[in-house]
C-alpha cells in the first residue's frame, strides 16, 4: 500500500524545487542535449564566460547590499518624506534609486509612509523610481550593457519618479486622489520590513547581531544573483543561437516611435526581473533591437513587475493603481525616445 503521507511530503519538497531557476536551467540544457547536442558545449561555455565577466560586479553588488542592510541605511530614505512637498518629491525620486529594498520590503515601507500622512505625490515618486534601479541592478546592467546604458537608466529612473510625483501633485490639488490608501494587511516574503526610525550604524562590525545579519545578507543575495544570472545567460545563449536577427530587427529594430512603444508594451506582461533583463537585452540588441526599444522594454518591465504591481494594488485604490500604471508606461516610452535620440 502506498503511504499517502510520504507521497504528500515528497510532493511538497519536489514541486517547489522544480520551479527554481536551477531546475529551469537543467531542463533547458537537457533539451539542448536532446535536440541539438552539438550546441550543448557552446551554450554552457557562453553562460560560464558571461558569468565570469560579471563576477566582479556581482561580488561588489552583493557586498554593498549586505553592508547597507547591516548598517540599517534604509532609515535615511524615510527622511526624504519630511518637509515641503516639492522638496519631498525631488528627494523621494533620488532615494528611490538608492534604496536597498526588495520588492516585498517596499510594501510595508510605503504603507507606513502613507499611514503616517506622507503625501501621495512623494510616495509615487519613490514608488516609480524604486523598482527601476538600485546599486546591484546598476552594476549588473553595466556589466551586461555598458556604463552608458546603466547610467542612462538611473537618470531615467529619477526622471520618471519626478514626472510621476509632480503629475500626482497636480492632480491631487484637484481632489482626484483623495483618501488613496486601502486597508492594508501586512504581509511579505522578506521578514520584518524596514523601520522608519533609528540611526544607521556605519561601523556595523562592532555589533554581533549586525555582523550576523551582514553574513546572512551576503549569502542570500549572492545565491539569488547567481541563480538568476545563470538562467539569464543560458537564455541569452539560446536567443543568440536560435532566434533569427531579422525577426528581432523587424519588430523592435530601427528608428521611430513605433519600435519603442512596441517594446514597452511587450515588456510589461513579459516582465523579467532586473537581474535577468540586462543579459537578455544584450542578446536582443546584438540581434537588431534598437537601444531606445531596449530602454523602454526594461523600464516598462520593472514598473509592471508582479511584486511592484501587487504592492500598488494591495495598498491603494484603483484610481491610484491606474495612475501608477499609466505614468509608468508613458515614462518608459518617453525614456526610450530620449535615449534613442541621444544615441
Amino acid at each position: 500500500m502506498v503511504d499517502m503521507s510520504q507521497t504528500a511530503r515528497a510532493r511538497r519538497v519536489v514541486l517547489p524545487a522544480l520551479k527554481t531557476p536551477w531546475a529551469v536551467i537543467a531542463c533547458i540544457l537537457a533539451l539542448v542535449a536532446l535536440l541539438d547536442p552539438d550546441n550543448l558545449a557552446g551554450t554552457i561555455r557562453f553562460a560560464l564566460n558571461a558569468l565570469a565577466h560579471t563576477a566582479p560586479y556581482i561580488a561588489f553588488a552583493v557586498t554593498l547590499l549586505a553592508y547597507l542592510k547591516a548598517t540599517g541605511a534604509e532609515v535615511m530614505v524615510a527622511r526624504a518624506f519630511q518637509g515641503r512637498e516639492v522638496r519631498m518629491i525631488f528627494l523621494a525620486a533620488v532615494f528611490g534609486g538608492l534604496a536597498p529594498f526588495c520588492s516585498c520590503e517596499v510594501i510595508p515601507f510605503i504603507a507606513g509612509l502613507l499611514a503616517l500622512g506622507a503625501p501621495l505625490s512623494a510616495v509615487m515618486a519613490f514608488w516609480l523610481a524604486s523598482p527601476l534601479i538600485d546599486p546591484p541592478t546598476l552594476l549588473i546592467t553595466a556589466a551586461a550593457l555598458g556604463w552608458p546604458f546603466a547610467i542612462a537608466k538611473a537618470v531615467f529612473a529619477v526622471a520618471l519618479g519626478l514626472f510621476g510625483g509632480f503629475a500626482v501633485w497636480a492632480l491631487t490639488g484637484r481632489g482626484v486622489f483623495a483618501e488613496p490608501l486601502r486597508v492594508y494587511q501586512r504581509s511579505g516574503c522578506c521578514g520584518a520590513g524596514p523601520r522608519l526610525d533609528g540611526t544607521p550604524v556605519w561601523r556595523f562590525w562592532t555589533e554581533s547581531a549586525r555582523r550576523t545579519h551582514f553574513r546572512a545578507e551576503l549569502v542570500t543575495n549572492g545565491l539569488f544573483l547567481l541563480k538568476w544570472l545563470a538562467l539569464a545567460y543560458v537564455l541569452e545563449a539560446l536567443l543568440v543561437t536560435y532566434v533569427p536577427a531579422e525577426v528581432i530587427a523587424g519588430v523592435v529594430g530601427g528608428d521611430g516611435v513605433l519600435p519603442i512603444a512596441t517594446a514597452a508594451l511587450v515588456g510589461m506582461p513579459a516582465y523579467l526581473n532586473s537581474y535577468v533583463a540586462p543579459p537578455l537585452l544584450a542578446g536582443l540588441m546584438t540581434q537588431g533591437m534598437s537601444a531606445g526599444a531596449a530602454m523602454a522594454f526594461m523600464i516598462a518591465g520593472a514598473v509592471s513587475s508582479i511584486p511592484a504591481m501587487a504592492a500598488v494594488w494591495s495598498l491603494v485604490k484603483p484610481r491610484v493603481f491606474a495612475a501608477y500604471l499609466g505614468l509608468g508606461v508613458t515614462g518608459a516610452i518617453a525614456s526610450g525616445i530620449v535615449f534613442q535620440a541621444i544615441l
